[in-house]
């Protein structure tokens, strides 16, 4: 099977997996942070998505979240979040999803993110654009910070770090929200449904999918600093674009 599709097929079996656990007693554990939380559900949808990822792709490099890891041979690796947006999960809070990325000498190649209680399966491959439940995505064409919905994420324990940046913005943009997954919110930048997503404090497994899919559906990812973007790096600032560099001067005014 071809990496996309495996990526696809996968991503919605797990997200399947996760609605069955809803009906489930759902215990919680506290991780870094509060706030970071980790479920059974978590656990269960990494160790199903992990277990397909190793026998089609046995030489790979693995990366989960929830600590799931297999150092492969090749220059491979899937970077996966079981469920990013655990905390809406435990709440019954709609946005939360599964995220698979695919990457092949370093370059992001392609990846599936699917958000089981919106009916949301996202497809992205590097070159041939990305889609929600077939339809090709394309970013918003809003010119201004003032006229765009933008969006952020932090744990509540680090409130003091991002409060400068969520103040700044809270007066310029149109409107900020803070829904709690990394990898959707960058897939409703790609949508259009956000016009600029940034956020400090991140992992791989928040971003990798999502980034492929804002730059494959015309928008502009970087580092919050306005830096080259790597998915190891910790920070993301995706946008429609057209809003990029207004994001990066209103982020830095709020230093």
């Amino acid at each position: 099977m071809d990496p996309l599709s495996l990526a696809i097929e996968t991503a919605a079996e797990a997200g399947a997996l996760l609605q069955r656990h809803l009906d489930r007693p759902l215990e919680t554990l506290e991780k870094s942070a509060r706030g970071d939380i980790v479920t059974a559900a978590d656990r269960a949808s990494e160790a199903f998505i992990l277990r397909r990822l190793r026998d089609a792709f046995p030489a790979s490099t693995l990366l989960g979240e929830e600590g799931g890891a297999h150092r492969g041979t090749s220059d491979e690796r899937w970077i996966v979040d079981p469920l990013d947006g655990t905390t809406n999960y435990a709440h019954g809070y709609p946005l939360y999803c599964v995220s698979i990325a695919y990457e092949r000498g370093g370059e992001l190649v392609c990846g599936a993110i699917f958000a089981p209680a919106l009916g949301e399966l996202y497809a992205v491959e590097r070159g041939a654009g990305a889609t929600c439940n077939g339809r090709r995505l394309a970013v918003s064409a809003a010119p201004s910070v003032a006229q765009s919905l933008v969006c952020t994420g932090f744990f509540p324990a680090r409130y003091e770090r991002n409060i400068e940046h969520f103040a700044r913005l809270s007066r310029t943009a149109q409107g900020v929200r803070r829904d709690g997954s990394a990898a959707l919110d960058l897939a409703f930048v790609a949508s259009g449904r956000f016009d600029a997503f940034w956020e400090l404090d991140l992992h791989a497994w928040d971003v990798a999918a999502g980034a492929l899919m804002v730059r494959e559906a015309g928008g502009r990812v970087s580092a919050i600093d306005g830096g080259e973007f790597a998915v190891d790096a910790g920070s993301v600032l995706a946008s429609n674009g057209l809003t990029h560099a207004e994001m990066i001067r209103c982020l830095a005014d709020a230093e």
